[in-house]
């Protein structure tokens, strides 16, 4: 879907205190966004309009929250959400921030944190080849683990993108900690439903969903 210019998103988010420009400046120092950088921190890969962000980081705030996405229209969306979500209080453990995951390198090293990642319906590139665009590709996994220090939370509609999936995290030296093929089966897992998932629930989709981790080289 293509989304539509708004010339007031970038002056929107600009103005925004919780909004980072320039990612690629705080390449080996995202923890130090935050009052307290011992905390931990959990990052969102594709934020989208903001409906998982808006939910997980007023809920957690014993953790500290980086929501990511490449289009300031889609984060623009993020932001209000946010700002809805904490009403008058200022949302001190989550930061927005414009960025390409194909390119996350570029913001990210071996000299970052991230406690936990989340990709939640990212886009499924179902042609052969664009499947490398995955944000659950091998390339981009071995990309996370430089980085990585816990778990990767992975929920899609999208059967095909999951089951491949399954095959780019063993490629990649990661171990499935957990998962389920109809995640709103099941108990005990938290889960924050964003408009997609119950959009796509509605239509009679299972939601797919893994935990995922490095596998700790001797």
């Amino acid at each position: 879907m293509r989304i539509r210019h708004k010339p007031w998103a970038k002056p929107e988010l600009e103005a925004c205190p919780f909004y980072i420009p320039e990612p690629q400046q705080q390449k080996g120092h995202w923890t130090e966004l935050f009052s307290d950088p011992s905390k931990p921190l959990y990052v969102e890969l594709g934020c989208g309009k903001g409906g998982f962000i808006s939910q997980a980081a007023p809920a957690h705030p014993e953790a500290n929250f980086i929501a990511m996405d490449i289009k300031n229209e889609m984060l623009v969306l993020a932001k209000r959400k946010i700002e809805a979500a904490y009403g008058s209080s200022e949302p001190e453990n989550v930061r927005i921030a414009i960025q390409n995951i194909e390119r996350l390198e570029l913001a990210w090293d071996e000299n970052d944190r991230a406690d936990r990642i989340y990709i939640n319906f990212c886009n499924p590139w179902p042609k052969k080849k664009h499947k490398k665009r995955r944000l659950t590709h091998t390339r981009q996994l071995v990309n996370y683990r430089k980085f990585l220090k816990g778990e990767i939370w992975f929920k899609t509609d999208d059967d095909e993108l999951f089951e491949e999936s399954l095959e780019y995290f063993a490629e990649a030296g990661f171990r499935i900690k957990y998962i389920t093929r109809d995640l709103h089966s099941e108990t005990g897992i938290e889960n924050f439903e964003t408009e997609h998932e119950k959009m796509f629930t509605d239509m009679g989709l299972k939601i797919k969903f893994l935990i995922a981790e490095p596998v700790q080289e001797d």
